[in-house]
Parts: structure tokens; sequence; C-alpha cells
């Protein structure tokens, strides 16, 4: 067989199962358009030939990189301004390939397959000979998005990445990471001499985050990867470069009757400069101020960042009652630690009843109410009127906070609302796309809606923003691969997983029998069946799960996996 060496691009639809379900016949006929006004026409100019069509994808041989990259920015450039039902993914690949009549094979080829499916929807993802092929020949911007491990390809594989410019959609990311610092704030100090005061040093550090993420000038590392570090002293060069970021906040907190005094330092991690340091001693309950007043001098510091708009922008919620806070954030530690937690509702409760404005405790105490119809086997009629209830007084309170909006979203989900999850979750990701919680809700609940390429896509935002730890991301990463039927690639993403939520061990039963793997299948619906609450039918499991799916293609995979793992589902 004859080799050479060539540029390969690999394109496919974005959401493409999701396009024939709610419209086959007119998505064949946009595809076909497509192909005919613009792809084939593009490829043809720039001496493309196409090797083969793979359903919702394509395969193209170009005779140098430069062609094969400026081709995929005119079809990418095009597509954006037309605002059509079409996307593609790109991804273009120079190596070594085996020709076989018409057909081409071989590592050049696998490897374009898998920068495509690392690409943005409606982007480009190239490698690194790509990359360096180019040079300064084609007016783009690719920004290097570090290495990756893919399935098949045994070595990492270096890819540079290009989106089109940002459009005023709910979906579209402000900067790309190229263009922004990227910040990790770590671990607060308990300096209070008490360590059942971790929960209120570990607090302010969440909610530091969570606003410094306001800034769409920013690029800010998730709160689990920023935790990795509890209790440890790292070089902050480590940090840096762990976790890629160019900047590291330090603190410290200490909390003594009804005073709070926080300490913090700006630190720049290549050359461990503090470029900006301050401490805070006022009264307990001016913590909402002190917070505000260490985050925006924390994103002044970073130079030449944050303008004046920006700053007018990012602003907080009125101060709320420091005891309700207090609660709150011992309610919040509970629930890290286990989503279905009996106490941390009670600590949410109690909140409320020392502030009846406590937004975040009503959305904490709807998302219980609803996650406990699975966790707990509790009354699936009131469970949802407990949970839509209390989502509705969160959002009386604050209707534009996007933390809260992403956590009802997932809320209205388990609840069956998916009609007001939609809607909470475009208005979290309208408001600000650049939060890490609003990144992982999206993945969870675009997915459950039927757009599961989309989750899938946000999911792999949140995991850049959090490189350290997928555990936050484990149960979205397994029920994505799921509703795609890559049933082995969902078995693998729960690997390590010692005590998984006992709902996911029927799923998990339920994609091991998929995968034709019926022992395993066994072996997770009996631990389901140990841990399942007294007078709960699996039916009710089903039942509860149903609600969820927004197309009745996943609700007939879920019940076709649970007939396989011998679940009782009459």
């Amino acid at each position: 067989m004859a080799r050479r060496l060539a540029a390969i691009l690999a394109a496919d639809v974005v959401g493409y199962s999701t396009l024939m379900n709610e419209d086959e016949a007119g998505t064949l006929v946009a595809l076909k358009a497509h192909r005919a006004e613009l792809f084939d026409p593009e490829s043809a100019k720039r001496g493309g030939r196409i090797v083969k069509l793979m359903g919702d994808g394509v395969l193209v041989e170009f005779p140098s990189v430069v062609d094969a990259v400026e081709c995929a920015l005119a079809i990418q450039t095009a597509l954006a301004a037309q605002s059509g039902k079409i996307r593609l993914r790109i991804g273009i690949n120079l190596g070594d390939i085996i020709i076989d009549g018409d057909d081409i094979y071989g590592d050049g080829v696998n490897v374009a397959a898998r920068l495509e499916a690392l690409a943005e929807p409606g982007g480009i993802a190239i490698s690194r000979m790509v990359h360096e092929g180019l040079g300064n020949r084609v007016e783009a911007d690719f920004s290097d998005a570090g290495e990756h491990q893919v399935k098949n390809i045994a070595r990492p594989i270096r890819v540079w990445r290009w989106s089109p410019a940002p459009v005023d959609t709910p979906y579209a990311e402000a900067k790309s990471l190229s263009e922004r610092p990227s910040i990790a704030v770590l671990p607060f100090t308990n300096m209070s001499g008490d360590p059942e005061q971790e929960y209120f040093s570990d607090g302010i550090t969440e909610d530091i985050i969570t606003e410094l993420s306001r800034f769409n000038s920013l690029f800010v590392i998730a709160r689990n990867s920023s935790f990795h570090y509890k209790g440890r002293s790292p070089r902050i060069q480590d940090v840096g470069r762990e976790l890629g970021v160019r900047y590291v906040v330090e603190g410290s907190v200490r909390k003594s009757g009804s005073r709070v005094r926080i300490t913090a330092q700006l630190i720049e991690t290549s050359t461990e400069n503090h470029l900006w340091a301050e401490r805070y001693d006022r009264e307990l309950e001016d913590i909402f101020a002190v917070q505000d007043d260490v985050v925006r001098e924390i994103a002044t510091a970073v130079p030449g960042q944050v303008d004046i708009d920006e700053m007018a922008r990012v602003h907080r919620r009125p101060a709320d009652n420091p005891t309700a806070y207090d609660y709150l954030l011992r309610g919040e530690r509970l629930r890290l630690r286990e989503w279905g937690s009996l106490d941390a509702k009670q600590m949410f409760e109690k909140a409320i009843e020392v502030d009846a404005q406590c937004a975040r405790a009503y959305a904490h105490l709807s998302s219980w109410h609803a996650y406990s119809i699975l966790a707990h086997g509790n009354d699936i009629a009131e469970s949802r009127r407990l949970a839509e209830n209390l989502a509705g007084k969160a959002l009386l309170i604050e209707p534009n906070n996007p933390p809260i909006l992403a956590l009802l979203s997932e809320s209205y989900l388990m609840a069956g609302e998916l009609g007001s999850a939609r809607r909470c979750i475009d208005k979290a990701i309208k408001l600000n796309p650049n939060s890490y919680m609003v990144m992982l809700y999206a993945s969870i609940v675009v997915a459950w809606l039927g757009d599961v390429e989309a989750g899938l896509r946000w999911g792999e935002r949140f995991m850049r923003h959090d490189p350290l730890s997928a555990e936050a991301a484990r149960e979205g990463v397994f029920e994505f691969y799921y509703l795609c039927e890559r049933f082995d690639e969902a078995i693998e993403s729960t690997v390590g997983w010692i005590d998984p939520p006992i709902h996911v061990l029927a799923e998990i039963a339920a994609a091991h029998a998929q995968a034709g793997r019926l022992d395993e299948a066994k072996s997770f619906r009996k631990r389901y069946q140990n841990k399942r609450p007294p007078g709960f039918r699996f039916r009710d499991h089903i039942e509860a799960q149903a609600i969820m799916c927004g197309i009745e293609k996943h609700r007939d995979l879920w019940l076709e996996g649970y007939r396989k793992a011998g679940f009782d589902c009459s």
C-alpha cells in the first residue's frame, strides 16, 4: 500500500442526533444545502479531496496545512454568520496516511478524528504539526489548549484551538482562555484555633471564587481544584504549573466572637512577586462588604484587565444576616460531602428561620427535595411540589444570581419542570458564561433536556476550569456517555468511584448491561438493591428519572438498560 504525508480535515455536525430527532427531513435538506453551497465548493477551491462521508461526518485530504486551515476557517466563519441549524466541529492533522484505492487510513487520520472531537462547536482544533506548519501564513489566532490524552492514541496530542468571534447568544463565551489572565484562589487558612470553624474559612474562599468568576476578563479555577491544596503548603510556582495559572490568591480567616479578620494577597506564579496584600478587621455583620473589597482589590490588581464598566457590572446582593450565613455555610459543607444529607437540610431550614430572604438557602432546599426522590425514595408528587415552591421563593428574592439560577435549573430538571429548567440555565449562561458553576450545571441540564453533544461541550469547558478534580462532574460525564450510547466510555468514567449515590448504582448497572457485561451489571444491581430505601419500588426510580428526560429516546434507553441488567421494571 502506498503512503504519503497529507493534511487531513475531519468534520462532524454538532448535535446531529438531536437535529434528526426534532426534524429529520428538514435536517437532511439543510445538510445537503450546506454541502452543495459551502463545504464542497470551499474544499474544491483549495485542492481538497473528499475521501468519505460518515453519516454526520466527512473526511477531506488536502495537499497542505495552509489549504486545509484556510478551508476550515472559511467554512466556520460563514456558518457563524448564517446562524443556522448546521454547526460543525473541525479537526486538522498533518500526518502519514496509507492509501487504499480511494480511501485513506493510518495514525494521521485517527488523530484528525480525535482533534475534531476536541474542537468547540463552530470551532477548529489543530495538532502541533499543523500549527508549526502554518507559521504566519494564516490570519487567525489559535490558542494553545495544552496536551490531551485521547482514546487509542498512545502519545498525548498537543492541541491548538480557534473559535469564531463571539455572537450574541447565551452560549457565547466572552473571551478565549488565551486572552484572559488565569487565577486560582487557594483555601484560606483557618486561624481561629478551632477546627470546627473550617467550614467558615472554606465558605469565605468559595464565595470569593464565585465572585471573581463574575469578571469575564478573568479565567478562574474551580473550587474543587483549588481545594486540592487544602492542608498543604505548596510552592507558588508548583501551583502555577499544575493548574496552569498566572496568578494565585492566598489568605487566612480568623473568626472571634462578633469580629472577623481576613487577610489576602495576590501573587504572580512565575516570579512569586506579591502584587497586592491587605488585611481587613471588621464586625462579622460586614462580612459581605469585606468579601466585596477583597474581590475588587484582586480584580484591579491584575495588570490592565478590569475596566470601569465591568467593575460597575459586578455587584453584590445586599448583606444577608450573618447568623443565616453561618448556617448556610455549614449546610453547604455538609451537602458537598453528601448531596442528600439530612443534616444539611436542617442547616438550610435554620438559615431561613433566621433570615427569610436567604435565597441561597431556599435554592439548596429546593434542590435537596428534588434530589430526595432518588436519594431517599421520598414521595414524588410531594417532593416535586416542595422543590417548585422553594425554587419560586429563591427566584423572587434573587432572580439574577447565576449560581442560584444554575442550581435551580437542576432542581427543576429533577422535579420534571423541563421548561423552567431550560429558562433558568439559559438565563444563568446569558448572565455569566464564565462561572464554573454555571458550566457544570449547564453540562448536566442541557444533556438531559436532549442535546447531549452540547452537554459534553459544557462539561469539557468546566473541566478546563477544574483540571485536578473530576469528582464534581463524574456523574454528569457518566450520564453524557450513556445517553450518547458510548457505554464503554461511560463505564470507564466511573473507575475509582468508591461510593456512588444510590441511583447512580442502578445507572452503572444499566451501562454494564448495555455493554454486554452482565456479571458486572448484576453486581451493581445487587449493590443498589442493598441500599434501596424500604418501600421504594424500582418503578419509582424509573418514574423519577423519566420526568427528567427531554426526549423519548432517552427514556427508552434507560429502560432498555435496566431491563437488560435484570431490574423489575413492571
